[in-house]
């Protein structure tokens, strides 16, 4: 993986777009209380049309939903775009980005300059912002639009602090031994991570620390994918493993099971490297912001995730 700078700090009266890349937008009371907030922190917030279409589950057509970040990306005035909800359809806006040479590139039309804008997002923009970090653009695993308003203030701050060129604090989990290893961070949904493994979105695993969550899988799905991972090779050269929420991740009532830590420890454990779980970032909970492809000491014996040199490495960026 290629370290990655993060765009220009955010400034008031900066653009943010708003898009609809992946699932189709449920009810508007969650919306209205995320443009809310980032309006409070003196920014212009725009809904590019089309943030509200449907096809089914997703959030209108691939060709609309590309178009809206399409437009975000062309728009010069936008300094960052802000994704409604996840759900799926991220990675289907992505097959335009691959080459007839299997290599990733700015999609017809995009310079790779306009994609030095802050991307925010989880869940299923985890696509997206492992596509970004192939053009060395730091984007923000963080809280969606439709789930920012259930975040406590730290964590709120901690995200405008991000965009603002701030450091960030360490985050406290269990450690699960192993030591402790400094690498790239690579926060991600596993359930999406595991869909881009093998492709040319997957970036280079060697040396990277992986964040992971997930939401609604049960036991032996995890078992399954990360059995995937372990098969494809994919867990052998990771310097170390952050572990975020698990959630309503229960086996059907009446289901023989392991627990979701037995699976995590199982498929795991063997690996030797470092590894601290319980982090406080993921669905259903405090979502911290994780930065993609910037330095982390990851310490399994103090439970930590702290960011390397963070005082400087947050206010350096490209032109």
């Amino acid at each position: 993986m290629r370290p990655c700078h993060f765009p220009p700090p955010l400034q008031p009266g900066d653009l943010l777009c708003v898009i609809s890349p992946s699932g189709a937008l449920r009810e508007r009371s969650n919306l209205d209380r995320g443009l809310e907030i980032w309006r409070s922190q003196g920014y212009r917030v725009e809904l590019i049309d089309g943030y509200a279409d449907r096809w089914g589950y997703l959030a209108g057509t691939d060709e609309g939903r590309r178009k809206q970040l399409e437009t975000a990306l062309q728009n010069p005035e936008c300094k960052g775009i802000l994704c409604l909800r996840g759900g799926w359809g991220g990675s289907r806006l992505l097959e335009s980005w691959i080459g007839s040479n299997g290599q990733v590139a700015a999609p017809h039309g995009i310079a790779p300059e306009n994609l030095n804008k802050w991307l925010v997002g989880f869940s299923d923009i985890t696509s997206l912002l492992w596509a970004f970090s192939h053009f060395g653009v730091a984007g923000l695993h963080a809280p969606l639009l439709t789930t920012i308003g259930d975040e406590p203030d730290w964590s709120l701050q901690r995200l405008f602090d991000c965009v603002q060129g701030q450091p960030l604090a360490p985050l406290t989990g269990a450690g699960w031994g192993g030591g402790k290893a400094t690498g790239l961070l690579l926060p991600a949904n596993l359930t999406v991570a595991t869909h881009l493994l093998g492709t040319p979105m997957q970036p280079d695993l060697a040396g990277v620390i992986l964040a992971i969550e997930d939401v609604g899988e049960a036991p032996y799905r995890l078992d399954r994918m990360l059995t995937h991972w372990r098969m494809t090779g994919a867990l052998k050269n990771l310097a170390g493993i952050a572990i975020g929420r698990f959630s309503n991740c229960t086996a059907p009532a009446g289901y023989p099971t392991l627990t979701i830590e037995e699976v995590l420890r199982d498929r795991l454990g063997d690996l030797g490297i470092p590894i601290v779980a319980n982090l406080p970032f993921g669905h259903d909970g405090e979502n911290a912001t994780l930065p993609v492809g910037v330095a982390v000491e990851l310490d399994a014996t103090a439970g930590t995730l702290r960011f390397v040199a963070a005082s400087e490495s947050l206010v350096q960026h490209s032109p």
